[in-house]
């Protein structure tokens, strides 16, 4: 089902098989679209229209110990239309650290998606509208990003690259390290990035494991080396 927006409004029920979203998206049209999209594929949404609305629903829920699964964002939302979406993302991050966030929009903010990646980066997601041609794809993300994967749109990484700074264990890795890196900043897995470079899978994981001894990764269990990876790539 689909809740409404107002404070005290019970979020999503729980579905037996899908996610509990929570959508924050100011173009009614858009907003409602998705939250029909999703409700229709066994995932129950709340929808909101701003930041400080997404906020406060997502807290509400928190104060019930019922999180969303993961919370979809647009960023340029009300009032000033600049960046409210992801400051409101990176308040919820600090207050809830493991709650997944997909940010989706029409821009790419380096600066605060620089700061939100540069914590645990586990559960992010980053993806442009105008650049998801298929439902599917969208959807698959939203459910990788609820798992704790990150997913970056290509477009995404490139411009973070662009602001970001330099860091020399990079410049140690070879060509093709350094493409299967960037596949891995997508949120590809070894499977799918075996598939787009016409790799075997075990050529995939030499790679990666050339990767985190090249740029010094600790192998401590508690670390996620895919991860830490992927900021160093990004330098963030």
């Amino acid at each position: 089902m689909t809740s409404g927006t107002t404070s005290g409004t019970p979020g999503p029920a729980r579905p037996a098989d899908g996610l509990t979203v929570v959508l924050a998206e100011d173009s009614a049209i858009l907003r409602d679209g998705l939250a029909a999209l999703l409700t229709r594929r066994g995932h129950a949404v709340a929808t909101v229209g701003d930041g400080v609305a997404l906020e406060r629903e997502v807290d509400r829920l928190a104060r019930q110990e019922s999180l969303p699964d993961v919370v979809v964002a647009d960023i340029r939302m009300p009032p000033s239309f600049t960046d409210e979406g992801l400051r409101a993302v990176l308040g919820l991050r600090a207050r809830h650290p493991a709650l997944p966030v997909l940010l989706f929009s029409q821009y790419v903010e380096t600066r605060y998606a620089s700061r939100l990646l540069a914590g645990d980066a586990r559960g992010v997601g980053y993806l442009l509208k105008d650049r998801v041609a298929d439902v599917r794809d969208f959807v698959d993300a939203l459910v990788r990003v609820a798992r704790g994967t990150t997913v970056l749109d290509p477009e995404v990484v490139s411009q973070l690259m662009g602001s970001a700074r330099t860091d020399d264990g990079l410049d140690r890795l070879s060509a093709r390290e350094r493409e299967v890196l960037g596949l891995m900043a997508q949120g590809r897995s070894n499977g799918a990035i075996a598939d787009l470079l016409h790799l075997s899978y075990g050529a995939v994981e030499k790679n990666v494991a050339a990767i985190f001894t090249k740029l010094d990764l600790p192998q401590d269990a508690a670390d996620h080396r895919r991860v830490l990876a992927v900021l160093r790539y990004l330098g963030v």
